[in-house]
């Protein structure tokens, strides 16, 4: 078994960490600036981050690589240097995971390239899968774990991914945005993520939902997915609460208490890897961390009680639309 699949044993659930922009944004990191390169320019911060992460509880750290794709970096004028970054963050968080006595595991964060695939746009399928294959060997050179594929869309690109991770020999996490109506922006649904990702080159270890449109939506998009496939491994990797304007700054709206409630929620809904996207600081974390080793399990939750118990869904699905399966990529936004 791999390292992710002999932890999950070991301990049953593992807690993911939480965001990695909105808490890098706190740090000094300024609006259109490319979290990426502080994994060399600012090294001892990113390394911060991860620390206080591992220090709430954290099972799994993700690097800061979630755009370190040649098509997102051009944009910074530094897609020759996708190598560097990626193996550059995989060893910031492996020095800090090394610190401390107790297994914590490395994941690979790879987003979306932000490009469009044929017909929709100038990507092709096979441009999209260099570009993964690049990432994922900086990742590899640095030491992940994991390769943690997140906040997809298109079932295309996801496909692009995997097959890009194919004989890497590293476990595959896929977890996709549902944040239109629960479905992704290309139109999947949580039921036929779990059919499509099971046709892929590597099939993945883990499914799951991360980002979207708040807590409610993801436990619901959980509850869909577990229903699908009951032996699945699926990850909840939720935004803390909904994003509130206030001022100039956008505040995630989820408390400690909430998001204590949310993973004690997402476990009895099916899920085994829990984490925090987007607003999710190191103190949500904690209260994450002390859900996961309090947890009775329980009944599982309905949609009134995660109505309830978090609050309303913020897109709440067609029901008047059909199973989809999604179509061709899209641009991608960043997570955390």
């Amino acid at each position: 078994m791999s390292k992710l699949e002999t932890l999950l044993a070991e301990k049953g659930v593992l807690l993911a960490d939480g965001a990695t922009g909105t808490n890098l944004f706190q740090m000094g990191l300024t609006s259109g600036d490319a979290p990426e390169l502080w994994n060399v320019d600012e090294p001892e911060k990113i390394k911060a981050l991860h620390r206080a992460f591992v220090e709430a509880g954290a099972d799994i750290l993700l690097t800061n690589t979630f755009g370190a794709n040649r098509h997102r970096m051009k944009l910074h004028k530094a897609e020759d240097r996708v190598a560097e970054l990626n193996a550059a963050a995989a060893r910031l968080a492996r020095a800090v995971a090394d610190e401390v006595k107790r297994e914590v595991l490395i994941a690979g964060s790879i987003g979306p390239t932000g490009e469009l695939l044929v017909p929709l746009g100038a990507l092709t399928y096979e441009g999209a899968v260099a570009a993964f294959a690049e990432q994922i060997e900086g990742l590899k050179a640095g030491g992940v774990d994991i390769l943690w594929v997140e906040t997809m869309s298109a079932p295309e690109e996801m496909q692009a991914a995997a097959e890009a991770a194919k004989g890497s020999g590293l476990p595959l996490v896929i977890s996709a945005s549902f944040d239109t109506a629960g479905r992704t922006m290309m139109g999947l649904t949580p039921k036929a993520l779990t059919e499509v990702t099971s046709t892929f080159a590597c099939t993945p270890t883990v499914v799951g939902a991360n980002c979207g449109v708040g807590a409610s939506d993801l436990l619901a998009t959980i509850l869909q997915m577990s229903e699908a496939n009951p032996q699945a491994i699926i990850l909840a990797k939720g935004n803390c609460g909904i994003p509130v304007i206030q001022g100039d700054k956008v505040v995630y709206s989820g408390t400690p208490e909430l998001m204590e409630t949310y993973a004690h929620m997402a476990l009895n809904a099916g899920a085994r890897i829990v984490g925090g996207c987007c607003g999710t600081s190191p103190l949500h974390l904690a209260a994450m961390r002390k859900a996961l080793d309090s947890h009775t399990p329980g009944p599982r939750p309905t949609l009134d009680d995660i109505i309830r118990d978090i609050g309303p869904l913020v897109s709440p699905p067609n029901e008047n639309a059909g199973e989809g399966r999604g179509g061709e990529g899209r641009r991608g936004r960043r997570r955390g």
